[in-house]
């Protein structure tokens, strides 16, 4: 079982054990709701799923990368992440006086174009070409209805909250520079995928 499935349970545990951590006394118990429940359903999703299609391992390990990141956020929101390695790197590349980390898991979002085109490709479902932009213009499809849904969370619910959900600091841009990281995230998941191409394996 361990050589056959090991690679996704391994993470399916990983992923468990830091949803109970990041669920023990969050930042703010609202915001953990509304951030974990999206990672919930991907994960409850991709449990179903298993037993009719398995990913690559390449590609599970990609998907992972973003519960992950997201759970983490969840636990401090986004804002408040202790991130200052990461912003010590980016901020020299991005400007900004703010905390990347919100900046680079959108980016990670992007890599879910990689199981796109996996599955797209190995049902058969169209040619290659087309699985690449259909991939791409999946992310930044699910990039901007998710600022749609963060944008109408942060009216309804208002407050510290809200704002918190939100996680622009401050940033009238947030939003379009938040669909450029997953769109890029995208591009280089799609970038590898050409050189592991799961599909012809």
């Amino acid at each position: 079982m361990i050589k056959q499935h090991g690679t996704p349970l391994i993470l399916a545990i990983l992923f468990v054990i830091l949803a109970l951590w990041a669920g023990i006394a969050p930042a703010d118990r609202a915001v953990w709701w509304a951030e974990a429940t999206p990672l919930f359903v991907v994960f409850g999703a991709l449990l179903f799923t298993y037993p009719k299609f398995k990913f690559s391992n390449t590609a599970y390990v990609l998907m992972s990368m973003w519960l992950f990141l997201h759970m983490i956020g969840a636990k401090y929101t986004f804002a408040d992440v202790p991130f200052e390695w990461g912003n010590r790197i980016l901020s020299p590349l991005l400007g900004e006086g703010r905390n990347h980390f919100d900046r680079f898991a959108h980016y990670i979002i992007g890599f879910y174009a990689f199981p796109m085109a996996e599955w797209l490709l190995r049902k058969k479902k169209c040619t290659f070409g087309t699985a690449m932009w259909f991939a791409l213009f999946f992310i930044m499809a699910v990039a901007g209805a998710y600022e749609v849904i963060e944008w109408q969370y942060a009216v309804i619910e208002g407050g510290d909250a809200g704002i918190e959900f939100l996680g622009s600091q401050g940033d009238i841009w947030d939003a379009q520079k938040d669909i450029l990281a997953d769109t890029l995230g995208a591009i280089t998941a799609l970038i590898v995928y050409v050189f592991v191409r799961p599909d012809k394996r």
